[in-house]
C-alpha cells in the first residue's frame, strides 16, 4: 500500500492516511435509464448512415431501447422503424454491432445481447408512386 502524507494538522505535526487502490474505493453505477438513452442514441446514429435522403430519414420513428444490466453486463432490446427497401439481415447486423460497440465503450459495460424489433418498414418515395392505375 502506499500512503501520501495529508495536510498539516493544527498542532503542526503531518498526519498520514493510505491511499486505496482504485478498485478498493467504490464503483460507478450507471442506471439501466442512462444505458437506454445511449443505446437509442447510437440506434438512431446506425440508421442515419442507411437512410439515403433526408426525408425517409425524417419519416422514421425515434427508436425506442430497454435494458437490464447487472454486473458489468447489459443486455438491450431495440424497437425501431426502418426504411423501404433495404437488406433487412444486413441492416440489422450492423445496427445491433454498431449498438453494440457504442454502449461498450461509453459506459464500460460488456453487452452481451442485442434483440431488435423492427415495428415499421418505411417506404423511401412513398406509396403513391408504386399503386397500379
Amino acid at each position: 500500500m502506499t500512503s501520501q502524507p495529508a495536510a498539516a494538522s493544527p498542532g503542526g505535526a503531518a498526519a498520514t492516511r493510505p491511499v486505496l487502490p482504485a478498485a478498493e474505493r467504490g464503483a460507478t453505477v450507471i442506471p439501466d435509464k442512462v444505458v437506454a438513452r445511449i443505446a437509442a442514441r447510437a440506434a438512431r446514429e446506425a440508421l442515419a448512415a442507411h437512410a439515403d435522403t433526408s426525408a425517409a430519414h425524417a419519416k422514421l420513428a425515434a427508436p425506442h431501447a430497454s435494458v437490464t444490466a447487472g454486473s458489468g453486463t447489459a443486455r438491450l432490446g431495440l424497437t425501431l422503424d426502418l426504411p423501404y427497401p433495404i437488406d433487412l439481415a444486413g441492416a440489422s447486423r450492423q445496427v445491433q454491432h454498431y449498438v453494440s460497440e457504442r454502449v461498450a465503450h461509453l459506459t464500460g459495460m460488456r453487452v452481451t445481447e442485442v434483440t431488435l424489433a423492427i415495428e415499421h418498414l418505411v417506404p423511401a418515395n412513398g406509396l403513391e408512386d408504386r399503386r397500379v392505375q
